[in-house]
């Protein structure tokens, strides 16, 4: 397929699940043969150390630090503050720095492994902006999130890209988080010269931009492209090609997202005790199958109905299993709205490819769109699902995101044509 035929509609559908499709392609992969998880430019590049006691420097690492180390047989995996499918972690983030005293003006590559800035371009007149916001200036930050693809596509072939954005989203939610925690407002955008900047930040095939969040003072100031390419350094120890990755990446770049007015979500979590909620979030493996109040399932309701700070936007739509929650009538509900009654547990473990967790939760939820910009409403998807994540942890609940489903049979129980994004249980 062309790439100028490989549509956000297109690629979503030829990679859904069936129950044949995994029957046939189980997936099995060796563990041991995982390409590295984490990027390092070379050692003479210059680092900034992040020192946890700098607001700035907390604020800056706390959108991807590394959050508990777990050994298993075939190595250690290293836990972050931000959810990936498969723990592969696809998702590099660059940081432009400019106006911020005792940090050099410059594009900064997060190495989340040494909890460090590396410098990989110096400014003068040139910068991010002119790909993003042309005509402005950002005295503060902008944040790049990137994906290093094969990292994903090693296990889950081309469907990946689909855990590619919604882990871009992820990990935009945890710069939003950070942001929150350090009293920074944010904007996400999503719409902007990704290609150019592919090319001149030297990513070749082997990753790509996807989304960008910034903070600081908008000036009106012009800003050149980069005057110079920055050197390749690949973020995988070995790189497999998938094309129809690439061209449908490439296709799904180009497509406008619906427009919005820029409002910002109004939160009010205690500071203390988010700031360790992002620290701890962790993905849940099992429940008690024990029910949740009906007062804690609507203040999470409620925030996933908060504003989303960007311009770029894709509707999601939320459609609620309720399995376990005490004072509501099991069934399917759309917000608050009851769809039909029923219990759907063993159906929901069922679409889940029969993912205990979908079962046992006290409620799964799946979110859909009809969608102009299949990037956008991924990552808008991936966003909301680190909301999700951080407000039910907040509240002593579990969480987890399921990203493998029977694409068209989940579309039959939730009774709509949209396409299934993304799929995520909470309970205890």
């Amino acid at each position: 397929m062309p790439p100028s035929k490989i549509s956000g509609k297109a690629y979503h559908e030829a990679t859904k699940h069936s129950y044949l499709s995994v029957q046939l392609d189980p997936n099995y992969v060796d563990a041991s043969t995982q390409p590295s998880p984490f990027k390092v430019y070379p050692k003479f590049y210059r680092r900034v150390k992040l020192n946890l006691n700098n607001p700035v420097h907390r604020f800056i690492s706390l959108t991807s630090t590394i959050t508990l180390e777990k050994v298993y047989k075939d190595g250690p995996y290293k836990l972050r503050v931000n959810p990936s499918a498969g723990a592969l972690y696809p998702t590099e983030v660059y940081v432009q720095v400019r106006g911020i005293e005792g940090i050099v003006d410059g594009i900064y590559h997060l190495e989340v492994e040494n909890n460090c800035l590396t410098l990989i371009y110096e400014l003068i007149d040139d910068g991010l902006e002119s790909y993003i916001i042309p005509g402005k200036s950002i005295n503060g930050f902008i944040f790049l999130i990137s994906c290093v693809y094969y990292r994903s596509s090693w296990k889950y072939q081309n469907r990946s890209m689909r855990y590619c954005l919604l882990d871009s989203g992820h990990h935009l939610g945890a710069i939003a988080a950070s942001a929150f925690l350090h009293n920074r407002d944010i904007q996400l955008v999503f719409d902007f010269d990704k290609l150019a900047l592919n090319s001149d930040l030297g990513f070749e095939n082997k990753e790509f931009i996807t989304g960008c969040a910034v903070s600081g003072e908008v000036q009106d100031k012009k800003i050149r492209h980069l005057r110079l390419k920055v050197p390749f350094v690949c973020g995988t120890d070995y790189f497999e090609s998938n094309q129809f990755i690439e061209d449908a990446y490439q296709a799904t770049t180009l497509q406008k997202s619906r427009q919005q007015k820029l409002e910002y979500p109004q939160f009010d979590f205690d500071k203390d005790k988010f700031y360790q909620t992002v620290w701890n979030r962790r993905s849940i493996r099992r429940f008690r199958k024990e029910s949740i109040s009906q007062e804690d399932y609507l203040y999470i309701v409620q925030q996933l109905q908060q504003s989303i700070p960007t311009e770029n936007y894709e509707e999601i739509e939320i459609y609620s299993v309720v399995h376990r929650v005490q004072g509501m009538t099991p069934g399917l509900y759309k917000g608050t709205y009851l769809v039909k009654t029923g219990n759907f547990s063993e159906k929901t473990g069922y679409l889940c490819i029969n993912q205990a967790i979908a079962k046992d939760s006290a409620v799964t939820l799946f979110f859909v769109s009809d969608y102009l910009n299949y990037q956008t409403a991924m990552q808008i998807a991936g966003f909301l699902g680190q909301r999700l994540y951080l407000t039910s942890n907040y509240l002593g609940i579990e969480c987890s995101g399921i990203g493998a489903y029977y694409d068209e049979e989940t579309q039959k129980l939730l009774e709509t044509n949209k396409d299934v994004l993304y799929g995520m249980v909470i309970g205890i």
